[in-house]
C-alpha cells in the first residue's frame, strides 16, 4: 500500500476517513489524498504527500476502492461537493477519529513494499507476481565484485582473478553505450540515468533458459565462473530475481546487450533428439504417469524460496522441435513460471514503449525458430530468444509456448480480449497464491 495525493492550491487539511468513496472531486480548489488498496500498476510515488496530477491514472471513477480518504473543509460545503447525502452519517463518524494528512514524509517513516517491484532506472514497477531484488535478503546481487558462493576468505577479486581464469573484469555488468551522444554518455556514466532516456534505449526483451535447472545454480555459474550477468532469473517455483537495476547493460546476449533486457528461465535445455541428455536425472514420472522435476540431491534443495515445492512440467511429454535447423528435445517449463513471466512481459512492455508484445513471425505469422538477419534484428522491438540473436543458441528451447506468453501479456495490456475458454488449471503466481491461503 502507498500513499498519493490529488492536489491543485496548497492548504491544510481537516481529515476525513471513509471505507469508500464512488468519484474524486474535480473542483480546482479542493485538496484530496488518497490511500490506494491495490498498487497501480506503474511507477510507485515515493511518499505520502507527493504531488501528483489529477490526470494521473486511477483518479475518479476509475478507483475501484479506497481504503482512506482526506480533504480539505471549506466554508463547511464538503458534503456538497465531495459526498451524496447518504454519506453524511460517515463524515460525521469520521470527525471523530481523524489523523490528520500530512502534505510531507515523516521522517524516519518506512516506505512499505508489496513484493512485486521491479526496478528500472531507480523507480520501483508493480508486477503482479513475486519478485527478489538485489537489495533484499536472500537476493542476488550482480554488482558485487565478490564471487557469491567461494568461501568467504577466497572470493574477493584478486583471489579469484588466481582461482577463476575465465574471470576477466571485477564488473560483470556495462553501461549502455549505443544510441547515446556523448553528452548522454557523460550524463549517464556515473548512474545517472532517468526514465526518459531509458525508455529511448531498451526495445527488446530476451528470452534465455539458463541450462542449470533452479536460480541459485543459474546466479553461481553467472557470477562466479563466468562473469556474465542477466537482469532477471525466473525460478522452478515462479520466483523473479531481479539482480540489477533495468538501466544496467547486462552481459547476456551480445549484439542486443545495450538495447535489451534479459530473463534466464530455470530449465535444463534443449538436446539433440536423438542424443544423450541429462533430462532423467531431473525429471522422473510416477505411477500415474504425472511428470515430476525432483532436484538432484547434490543441488541441496537448489534454493527454492517455495518451501516443499513440487514442480511439473506445463506438458506431461517431452517437446520437439527443431531449432536452428536441428532437432532438439526439451521438458517444458512449469506452469508457475509462465505465469510469473506472462506477469513480467506484460510489465517490461508497459514500461519501455519501444517494447512491443510480439515475437519474431515469419509472413505466414509462424515462429521463426532461427537467427534473424542482421537486418532484421537491427529493426525489431520486441520479444525475442536468444537463438535469434546467435546463431550458436537453441534457447529458449523448442518447447516455450510463446502464444501463451505473449498472448497472456497482451491481454493483461488490453491488446486482446481474454479468450473465451481458459487454459485448464489453474495459473496462479506466487504472489496470488499467497494472497489467496
Amino acid at each position: 500500500m502507498y500513499n498519493a495525493m490529488i492536489m491543485h492550491t496548497p492548504a491544510k487539511q481537516s481529515p476525513i476517513n471513509l471505507t469508500s468513496v464512488p468519484s474524486l472531486p474535480t473542483n480546482p480548489e479542493r485538496v484530496v489524498c488518497i490511500k490506494i488498496a491495490r498498487p497501480h500498476p506503474g511507477p510507485l510515488p515515493r511518499g505520502e504527500g507527493e504531488v501528483v496530477p489529477a490526470s494521473w491514472p486511477g483518479n475518479g471513477a476509475r478507483l475501484a476502492r479506497i481504503q482512506g480518504f482526506s480533504a480539505r473543509v471549506l466554508r463547511g460545503d464538503l458534503t456538497r461537493h465531495l459526498l451524496p447525502a447518504w454519506h453524511l452519517s460517515f463524515l460525521c463518524a469520521a470527525l471523530l477519529v481523524a489523523c490528520g494528512c500530512n502534505t510531507l514524509p515523516r521522517a524516519g517513516r518506512p516506505e512499505p513494499r508489496q513484493g512485486d517491484e521491479i526496478v528500472a532506472a531507480g523507480q520501483f514497477f508493480h508486477t503482479g507476481t513475486r519478485v527478489v531484488l538485489w537489495l533484499d535478503p536472500g537476493g542476488y546481487d550482480a554488482y558485487r565484485v565478490e564471487r557469491r558462493f567461494a568461501p568467504l576468505e577466497k572470493s574477493g577479486w584478486e583471489a579469484s582473478q588466481e582461482d577463476v581464469k575465465t574471470l576477466n573484469s571485477p564488473n560483470r555488468y556495462g553501461l549502455r553505450r549505443a544510441s547515446l551522444s556523448s553528452n548522454e554518455l557523460e550524463r549517464v556514466r556515473g548512474g545517472g540515468w532517468d526514465l526518459p532516456l531509458l525508455q529511448r534505449v531498451v526495445d527488446q526483451f530476451v528470452l534465455h533458459f539458463d541450462v542449470a535447472g533452479t536460480s541459485q545454480t543459474c546466479f553461481r555459474t553467472l557470477q562466479d565462473d563466468r562473469g556474465l550477468s542477466v537482469h532477471f532469473m525466473l525460478d522452478l517455483d515462479g520466483t523473479i530475481y531481479q539482480t540489477l537495476d533495468l538501466k544496467e547493460r547486462a552481459f547476456h546476449a551480445t549484439t542486443s546487450n545495450d538495447r535489451s533486457v534479459g530473463v534466464e528461465i530455470a530449465n535444463l535445455g534443449a538436446y539433440p533428439a536423438n542424443g544423450k541428455n541429462p533430462l532423467g536425472e531431473w525429471y522422473h514420472t510416477n505411477a500415474a504417469g504425472q511428470t515430476t522435476i525432483i532436484i538432484p540431491e547434490r543441488f541441496a534443495g537448489g534454493g527454492l524460496r517455495t518451501t516443499n515445492f513440487a514442480g511439473h512440467p506445463a506438458r506431461n511429454e517431452p517437446v520437439q522441435g527443431k531449432i536452428q535447423n536441428e532437432d532438439l528435445v526439451q521438458y517444458d517449463f512449469t506452469r508457475e513460471q509462465y505465469a510469473a513471466l506472462t506477469q513480467l512481459t506484460a510489465s517490461l512492455c508497459r514500461i519501455f514503449p519501444k517494447l512491443k508484445c510480439q515475437y519474431p513471425v515469419d509472413a505466414a505469422g509462424n515462429l521463426i525458430t532461427h537467427k534473424l538477419p542482421n537486418a532484421e534484428l537491427r529493426n525489431y522491438q520486441g520479444v525475442l530468444g536468444h537463438y535469434h540473436i546467435q546463431t550458436d543458441k537453441v534457447d529458449p528451447g523448442p518447447a516455450l509456448d510463446w502464444d501463451r506468453v505473449i498472448g497472456g501479456a497482451r491481454r493483461l495490456l488490453g491488446i486482446e480480449a481474454p479468450k473465451a475458454t481458459p487454459p485448464a488449471g489453474p495459473l496462479l503466481t506466487p504472489r496470488a497464491r499467497d494472497l489467496l491461503r
